[in-house]
């Protein structure tokens, strides 16, 4: 389970690499004792009135007997293998540390690339067939960098499975087994789901295969920081490590939302957890199963919310809708002739209150159709149409040509946030997702850097690292942000 581990909303993947340390919790029973003191009032006789009985109305808890029954079976648990650098640059073998530790940036500094090889991983997650032919859906961060994956059914039947896609953005990822006749889940409608309703989650928390926990729903459509483009389920479930990638059924026992992270300081649950709605889900695995990847639409600008003070200086009557902070050049928002000042109230119809609201209905359009904004544009109402741009966010392998051996690595563009983090140009800069056999793993390349040049050719795109790579030169030199720091790495390509 991706926990989220600091008050000032820092959301980050847990690692795929789950060593549980179980702490078996009692239940105290607490008595209170509750002391009544008397009122006194000066000068005044009261008569204390007869006692009167309360009639309090008796409400049933709902059962979820039947759901645990009947969808149990639909439910997997997931164990993944691989292996990975260590976690502290430059010092294999060292656990992940606290960022408050005194000494994680002693060690966060030390910018020396590890050697080939890794560290053995171990992790576990969750999952629910989909499909009676073995389509299984899980978060991508369970099987990220996994090397074989094992999906194991409540009757102790276990599969190899394959890894059919995964999709960063969306935390969705799709596996296929050899299997047929499949008891699946039934699909539901989240956009249906209230705030207040039970909702039911089946998992494997830690390992405990199949463990059943219930709650209700807090909130919807909460946006999370680097996941824009999820609308979140919020609801206080209890969910733990190992419950990634599992359904969250309502009391109709169709699966509304897949179990993705959690709020925790501690590392264990504590009343937050947040599920992707399996609307968006499921338009993902449609994607993944029948093109590889997933398409996404794009605006091409860098939004804000919008304050009273800020509503006040534009002219508005309220703060509602999306303020455009900035706008990308050459991006299909500028051809269209949005600017920067410009607040979008509409998008295709329906009305922009939280600029939180805007990135999940870009990313579902397909790239190449027409969107219509409604814009605040220089204290006035403004309509325009315009062509949805496409998302890069593909992954691809480095597949060198010619005598050039692979160069072992999984690349993908980056986003806007972690383009805005290192400060990097439009025309450089790939994220490394995975490290494979090859010339890479050698020179300590790890997932995580960010390659911004090759031999001082900055690289835009993965065709043209392969480029690079397939040349004549057999020494590259690939200049990586990690980190805080940026540094060169050599790499020979024999």
């Amino acid at each position: 389970m991706i926990k989220i581990n600091n008050l000032q909303n820092k959301f980050k993947y847990g690692s795929v690499a789950v060593v549980a340390t179980l702490t078996l919790v009692g239940i105290i029973g607490l008595t209170l004792h509750f002391t009544h003191f008397s009122e006194v009032q000066a000068n005044t006789h009261t008569t204390t009135p007869p006692q009167q009985t309360v009639q309090k109305s008796i409400s049933t808890l709902p059962d979820f007997a039947d759901i645990a029954a009947l969808q149990g079976p639909t439910v997997v648990n997931i164990s993944v293998s691989g292996t990975s650098q260590s976690e502290i640059p430059g010092f294999p073998g060292f656990p992940q540390m606290d960022p408050n530790d005194p000494l994680y940036e002693f060690f966060h500094r030390f910018q020396i690339p590890t050697p080939h090889g890794g560290t053995p991983t171990h992790g576990l997650g969750s999952g629910f067939v989909v499909s009676p032919d073995g389509v299984i859906i899980t978060n991508a961060h369970v099987v990220a960098n996994a090397e074989e994956v094992i999906v194991k059914f409540t009757d102790n039947r276990e599969f190899k499975a394959k890894v059919k896609g995964l999709d960063k953005f969306s935390d969705v990822a799709v596996l296929k087994i050899d299997a047929n006749n499949l008891a699946v889940v039934k699909i539901g409608d989240p956009q249906q789901s209230r705030v207040g309703e039970w909702v039911v989650a089946i998992g494997s928390p830690f390992g405990f295969e199949n463990s059943v926990t219930a709650g209700i729903i807090s909130a919807k459509s909460r946006t999370l920081p680097d996941d824009g483009h999820v609308p979140f389920l919020q609801t206080d479930v209890a969910l733990n490590p190992g419950n990634s990638g599992g359904p969250l059924f309502n009391m109709n026992g169709e699966v509304i939302g897949i179990n993705s992270q959690i709020y925790s300081r501690s590392g264990g649950f504590q009343g937050l957890s947040f599920a992707i709605p399996i609307d968006v889900a499921m338009k993902v695995e449609r994607q993944l199963l029948d093109h590889g990847k997933v398409s996404r639409g794009r605006l091409g600008v860098m939004i804000q919310e919008l304050n009273q003070e800020l509503a006040d200086s534009f002219g508005l009557e309220k703060p509602a809708g999306a303020l455009v902070s900035s706008v990308e050049k050459g991006s299909p928002a500028e051809k269209a002739g949005i600017e920067a000042s410009d607040v979008i109230l509409k998008f295709n119809g329906k009305k922009i209150t939280l600029s939180s609201e805007l990135p999940p209905l870009v990313s579902e359009l397909t790239p190449g159709s027409t969107a219509n904004l409604e814009l605040w544009h220089k204290g006035k109402l403004k309509k325009l149409s315009m062509i949805v741009g496409e998302m890069k966010t593909s992954i691809a392998e480095i597949q060198p040509a010619g005598d050039a051996k692979k160069l072992g690595v999984m690349v993908r563009s980056l986003t806007p946030n972690e383009r805005s983090r290192i400060n990097a140009s439009q025309d450089e800069g790939l994220m490394v997702e995975r490290v494979v056999e090859g010339p890479a793993a050698k020179a300590g390349i790890r997932p995580g850097d960010i390659i911004l040049s090759v031999n001082g050719e900055k690289i835009a795109s993965e065709e043209q690292l392969k480029s690079l790579v397939s040349s004549k030169s057999k020494r590259l030199a690939l200049h990586i942000a990690r980190g805080d720091g940026k540094l060169f790495v050599p790499i020979s390509i024999d």
